[in-house]
């Protein structure tokens, strides 16, 4: 044991002199500058190939996906410090919502009908921006997002007569199929973006729809200001902390909410790298200011929740829902085009197939083991 841990000592003083390989955060001065100025290279290689495609350079998807599938497996394994692009990436920073209005303006208040039709919109599941479960068997997206959903069911132990929140609940989906399954739950939505609460609004009118019930209720607004008069048996939230700067502050937050035997599940993007992880090209078109919590990250934010139990859910489940959604969007985008994108359509549509071939790409590397999503259990520290 005693070479063993001497090997282990010596290794981890080579690794920290190092640049480039091993975790960026125990790096010496030196090695994390290096590091550094190496991911500003990485940085500018990949928007001079993004941009180029962007700006109308003709690349086959084949030859995309060829360069994605060379390159992502060996910074996954090799050099996970040069997906960190940002310094603000490694560590929580002040904000609990950064960039919150320019996510809303890039991503979320996109015209509904696109996203409609890339996202799926059936009688049941609403569009759902988040991983879909296709391990056990689903034919189609719809099925493939409902058994997600009855995977955070089950793990959450929800039971008919809880009273619970949903942070995040982008176009209620998750909600109104949760309202379908447990006759006497009660949901509250917390949202920040319009256009989502527009929608959901649309369908508190719809008597078809399981948010017209009362046992549904819609909160417009940040997590900062968010106030209730009584508190939640189960809080949920599906996607929104790759959004989220400030865990500690958001959690101490949704603590406040929740009864002393109340559970809090979190789903979310997640890597199993020692450093949390983005990119230029997101942050610039897609998420401005997302990054991918690494997967043991979390647990360590437990001043007000201690995590009970957490999932790894397989990559490869979430590389097939960007494919469905890319075949999706390509399908549809004739019928959509006209709508207002803010920018020159065709130019919108190459910034949205550069990332999402590049995402089905992404998770599935690795075998789906390195890139994936994170599922966390928490009850009150």
């Amino acid at each position: 044991m005693a070479v063993t841990s001497t090997g282990r000592d010596i290794l981890q003083q080579i690794l920290e002199h190092t640049p480039l390989v091993g975790d960026i955060r125990t790096k010496s001065p030196l090695a994390y500058g290096a590091t550094r100025g190496a991911t500003e290279v990485v940085n500018m290689l990949q928007m001079a190939v993004a941009e180029s495609y962007i700006n109308g350079l003709e690349v086959p998807d084949s030859v995309l996906r060829a360069l994605f599938d060379s390159c992502m497996p060996v910074l996954f394994k090799y050099f996970p410090a040069l997906l960190a692009p940002y310094e603000w990436v490694l560590q929580e920073t002040e904000q609990v919502a950064e960039g919150a209005k320019d996510l809303m303006k890039i991503q979320y208040d996109l015209p509904q009908g696109m996203l409609n039709r890339m996202l799926g919109d059936w009688p049941l599941i609403y569009p759902k921006y988040s991983m879909a479960l296709w391990e056990n068997g689903a034919a189609n997206l719809e099925q493939a997002q409902m058994q997600m959903i009855d995977d955070m069911i089950e793990k959450l132990e929800i039971q008919d007569g809880d009273h619970i929140l949903d942070f995040g609940c982008g176009w209620g989906c998750v909600p109104n199929y949760i309202l379908s399954r447990f006759p006497n739950v009660r949901v509250t939505g917390l949202n920040l973006s319009q256009h989502q609460c527009d929608y959901m609004r649309q369908k508190m009118q719809d008597p078809e729809s399981y948010l017209s019930s009362d046992r549904f209720t819609l909160v417009e607004g940040d997590l900062n200001a968010a106030r209730f008069s009584e508190k939640f048996d189960k809080i949920l939230s599906v996607g929104v902390f790759c959004h989220v700067g400030n865990i500690t502050q958001a959690f101490r937050k949704l603590a406040s909410f929740l009864t002393p035997g109340g559970k809090f599940f979190l789903h979310i993007i997640t890597v199993r790298t020692p450093n949390n992880i983005s990119s230029v090209y997101t942050h610039k078109y897609i998420f401005p200011h997302g990054r991918y919590w690494s997967f043991d990250a979390i647990p360590a934010f437990n001043q007000d929740f201690t995590t009970v139990k957490r999932w790894y859910m397989n990559g490869i489940n979430y590389s097939k829902t960007f494919a469905t959604w890319l075949q999706n969007f390509d399908d549809s985008y004739s019928d959509v085009r006209h709508l207002n994108y803010g920018i020159d359509p065709d130019k919108f549509r190459r910034i949205w197939r550069f990332y999402l071939i590049w995402f089905v790409c992404n998770f599935a590397s690795c075998d789906g083991e390195i890139n994936g999503n994170g599922q966390f259990l928490m009850v009150h520290s």
